[in-house]
């Protein structure tokens, strides 16, 4: 538990409000807030009887973790009890409107804290948690997305509220101790415009890819891991022409598109007893049985990419997707890499890549954020083989 007493260091951020002062004085006990009527020690119907049935009594996110102002829209407000109860003391540093990731995780033998606010990660100086209350805080979120977590079944991934993604990996795994990676999505869902005024792109960058969008060119957006991938796809299908169908599919549903007709499918992982199962490819078929205008594919990571490139080759024009590359160059390699899993060989895959995607998008994450690095177009080469090359704006 953090305490700022405990390490004179660390600068106890300002509080404007005496609700914050309050808020503050909570974090600085290990108690969580609680709702007028209801003071501490007290059952709450929000957080559940307090002591020891409480998932992580003693995680808090401390002074140095700054919350959010009173005036931002709460993300924990759509969070169900059991996730409550599950953040516990680290449910304000939810709320604060800038918090893009959130990182708990034993190293040394204690649990330490540390959080991205778009720039680069920050370790909250002197927070500390007991490696009980860190293993404890991963069964919890993921007991409250409907998914158990043990030495059998180490790791998984759930999503909470309104796209609040959790991932946790317990010992032997984590070699550390228990590890809990936590991303929020943003406020609101992103406005394109916006992003390219921020930084995202030149004015001519901006023109062309909105023109691509409107005129139903299958893209696909590329770059490493916080990179912008999914923010830039949300905001690019928010230009989509209202009286269109989206249909998109995601292992874990993070997109967040502002359009009055999307339908959002999401992948099931198999239950303890290994039944259940509903991977990507299914999810693909199924969509397009479903009169789809475009169909997106949140990450393409495996054997699904060719699904998706047979439903991009047969109409489905409009279509978009994101892959995981750390350079436009390394794209070409990692569609082949991908069409292995499908048992699809490097001249097929790049025949049927360069007649489904008409257009790669990639960015990178830098000082100022998120930008668009590059934009290439695939082709095959005079050997034979899938390539890619920049095209300048």
């Amino acid at each position: 538990m953090a305490n700022p007493e405990a390490h004179p260091g660390a600068q106890p951020n300002p509080t404007s409000t005496p609700a914050r002062r309050a808020l503050a004085g909570f974090l600085r006990e290990g108690r969580e807030p609680r709702e007028a009527g209801h003071p501490a020690g007290a059952e709450s119907p929000e957080h559940g009887p307090p002591g020891p049935a409480r998932p992580v009594r003693g995680l808090s996110a401390g002074d140095d973790a700054t919350t959010a102002a009173p005036s931002a829209p709460l993300r924990t407000g759509v969070l169900g009890p059991a996730a409550r109860r599950a953040f516990g003391g680290l449910l304000p540093l939810l709320d604060d409107p800038g918090l893009r990731d959130l990182f708990v995780q034993v190293r040394g033998g204690a649990g330490r804290l540390w959080v991205d606010r778009g720039a680069s990660l920050q370790a909250v100086p002197g927070w500390r948690a007991d490696p009980s209350a860190v293993r404890s805080l991963a069964t919890g979120l993921i007991a409250a997305g409907g998914r158990h977590l043990d030495e059998l079944h180490p790791y998984a991934d759930v999503r909470l509220g309104d796209g609040i993604r959790v991932h946790a990996v317990l010992p032997p795994v984590a070699v550390d101790g228990a590890a809990v990676s936590v991303r929020v999505p943003g406020g609101a869902p992103p406005e394109f415009g916006a992003l390219a005024r921020g930084g995202l792109c030149g004015q001519l960058t901006a023109r062309w890819l909105a023109n691509e969008v409107r005129g139903r060119r299958n893209l696909l957006v590329t770059g490493g891991t916080g990179s912008g991938k999914t923010t830039l796809l949300s905001a690019m299908l928010g230009l989509v022409p209202h009286g269109e169908r989206i249909l998109t599919i995601e292992d874990v549903a993070e997109l967040r598109i502002d359009h009055p007709h999307v339908v959002s499918l999401e992948a099931r992982q198999p239950n303890a007893e290994g039944a259940g199962e509903v991977p990507l490819d299914r999810l693909l078929r199924e969509a397009l049985r479903m009169r789809p205008d475009r169909i997106v594919l949140g990450e393409c990571r495996g054997a699904e990419i060719a699904t998706l490139l047979t439903a991009l080759n047969t109409g489905h024009d409009g279509g978009a997707g994101t892959l995981h590359a750390s350079r436009l160059a390394e794209v070409p390699a990692r569609l082949e890499a991908l069409g292995a899993l499908a048992g699809l060989g490097p001249d097929a895959l790049g025949r049927q890549a360069v007649s489904a995607l008409h257009a790669v998008v990639h960015l990178e994450r830098g000082p100022r954020g998120h930008r668009i690095a590059a934009i290439g177009r695939l082709g095959i080469g005079a050997s034979g083989v899938l390539e890619i090359t920049e095209v300048r704006m």
